[in-house]
């Protein structure tokens, strides 16, 4: 006697009925990209169908987000100036805080996880201040800018802070400042595990935050080191962490794993840009199947154990479920 496991797969209704692993949109988080002025959307070659946007777009986008069926945002700013310090991001007028306070008056209902990182609007690139004799970013000195942020960020009405520098004691620190300013019950979102990856390429495109001098290996995980990025996670939940998130996602299957079976937290992965941009070049040359593989793909993150999906797929998957 053998087992025929074949049989719940001879009929498309049995399929369905003993599926394991499902996508649901409300799992899925869009990212967004604003920069200053006004009628502004930038297209990306790196990233198709993805844009750098002004406010006023942003807002008609979060409409068109929420019409899918999409409540859940990710929003990075682009600021003009820049400087060694970052000082837009803790400016309670910077591009960011003014772009949440807008989306809340016209989108209430939208839910609003605010990048924290100083990458985005350094003139070097780098994710806080600069230790000028070391040449890498000042640890405890950005501890304290991203605390400042952190406040800035849920004033303006951020839901969800979602700190990304990948510091050391950053979540303990971000939980101290929202904790003493009365936002005891704003949650953070760690980039716990967040890898050195050549998969942010095009993703520098569209936040312009290539380092203007070396690289981020000091700071950010070293994907060989598998035992290493599970401690990364645990450190942040120890600290206060919400939710941990592991970034990228499809290179790092057996770290979304592992931390799935070592916390109860819910788990987040970043679908990152170089991921997006491979899938959409593929099918654009007529290689792969497109919208078949993002599935696929999707699927894969969901059965390695993530909760949340945050991805540049999202409005296309809002589409397909709609067809």
């Amino acid at each position: 006697m053998f087992a025929r496991l074949r049989r719940l797969r001879m009929n498309e209704k049995i399929r369905e009925l003993v599926c394991e692993t499902r996508l649901d949109l409300r799992d899925f988080i869009y990212p967004l990209f604003v920069v200053e002025g006004k009628n502004i959307k930038n297209p990306i070659a790196s990233m198709p169908e993805i844009y750098q946007m002004s406010l006023d777009n942003i807002l008609e986008e979060c409409k068109i987000l929420q019409d899918l069926g999409i409540y859940h945002i990710l929003l990075f700013g682009i600021p003009k100036h820049k400087d060694s310090c970052g000082s837009d991001a803790l400016s309670d007028k910077g591009i960011v805080a003014q772009t949440i306070q807008a989306i809340k008056k016209h989108c209430p209902k939208m839910v609003i996880s605010a990048d924290l990182c100083f990458c985005e609007y350094t003139d070097h690139g780098h994710c806080g201040i600069i230790d000028s004799k070391l040449q890498t970013v000042d640890n405890d000195a950005t501890l304290e800018l991203l605390g400042q942020q952190a406040i800035i960020l849920a004033n303006s009405g951020a839901d969800i802070i979602a700190p990304s520098t990948m510091m050391d004691g950053m979540v303990f620190t971000i939980r101290k400042y929202l904790d003493k300013a009365n936002f005891s019950y704003t949650p953070i979102m760690s980039y716990s595990t967040k890898f050195a990856s050549a998969y942010y390429g095009p993703f520098r495109d569209i936040a312009e935050s290539t380092p203007s001098f070396g690289d981020r290996k000091s700071y950010q995980e070293d994907y060989h080191n598998r035992r290493e990025a599970i401690l990364e996670s645990l450190n942040d939940e120890a600290q206060g962490a919400d939710i941990l998130m592991v970034k990228p996602a499809l290179a790092y299957l057996d770290i979304i794993r592992d931390i799935r079976e070592r916390s109860l937290l819910p788990l987040a992965i970043y679908n990152v840009s170089g991921e997006y941009a491979m899938l959409k070049l593929a099918g654009k040359a007529d290689i792969i199947d497109y919208e078949k593989v993002m599935i696929e793909t999707l699927t894969s993150f969901k059965r390695a154990g993530a909760d949340i999906i945050i991805s540049y797929h999202t409005k296309e998957l809002a589409l397909l479920q709609q067809i």
